[in-house]
C-alpha cells in the first residue's frame, strides 16, 4: 500500500505542477498531452476515437478536451474521410507552437524530477516500466510511450 498511495501522491504533486507551467499557455495538462499525441503523428490529425484511447481516458473526455482546443483556435476537427460517421482531430499551427513553448518551459522545469539525478530517473523508468507493460499501456520493445502513428 506505501508504494501505490506515493505512486499516487507524486502523480498528484507533478499534475499540478505541469498544470500550473502549461497554464501559462491556457492549457491544462490533459490538452497538452492531446496537443502532444497529435503532433507526434505523422499527418497531424488522429480520429477520435484514437486520441481518447491513446490518452487512456473515456470517449466524452476525450471530446471535451478536443472541443476545448478547438475553441482555442489549436485543433481542428474535420470529418473522417475513411470513416463516414467519424471525425479526425488535427493540430494546428499555432496549437503546435503552443505545444512547443509548453514542452520548453516542462523541459526547463525538468519535468517536476530535478530532484532526482539521471541514475535515479533511469531506475525510476525502470521500475514503473515493469507496471506499465504489465498493465498494458505499451508492448515489450516499444518506446517508454504508445507510437502516436495510426
Amino acid at each position: 500500500m506505501a508504494a501505490a498511495t506515493s505512486i499516487m501522491r507524486v502523480h498528484q504533486a507533478l499534475l499540478a505542477e505541469f498544470d500550473g507551467i502549461v497554464g501559462r499557455h491556457g492549457l491544462t495538462f490533459a490538452r497538452y498531452e492531446a496537443l502532444v499525441l497529435l503532433a507526434f503523428t505523422r499527418s497531424g490529425e488522429l480520429p477520435m476515437s484514437k486520441v481518447g484511447e491513446r490518452l487512456m481516458v473515456h470517449p466524452t473526455s476525450a471530446t471535451n478536451i478536443v472541443q476545448r482546443l478547438e475553441a482555442a483556435g489549436l485543433v481542428e476537427r474535420r470529418p473522417n474521410p475513411s470513416d463516414g460517421r467519424g471525425t479526425l482531430a488535427a493540430i494546428t499551427e499555432t496549437g503546435r507552437a503552443v505545444m512547443e513553448a509548453a514542452t520548453t518551459d516542462l523541459v526547463e522545469a525538468g519535468f517536476g524530477l530535478g530532484m532526482l539525478d539521471d541514475a535515479d530517473r533511469d531506475q525510476l523508468f525502470g521500475v514503473l516500466r515493469r507496471v506499465r507493460l504489465a498493465k498494458g499501456d505499451f508492448l515489450d520493445g516499444e518506446t517508454e510511450a504508445r507510437s502516436a502513428e495510426s
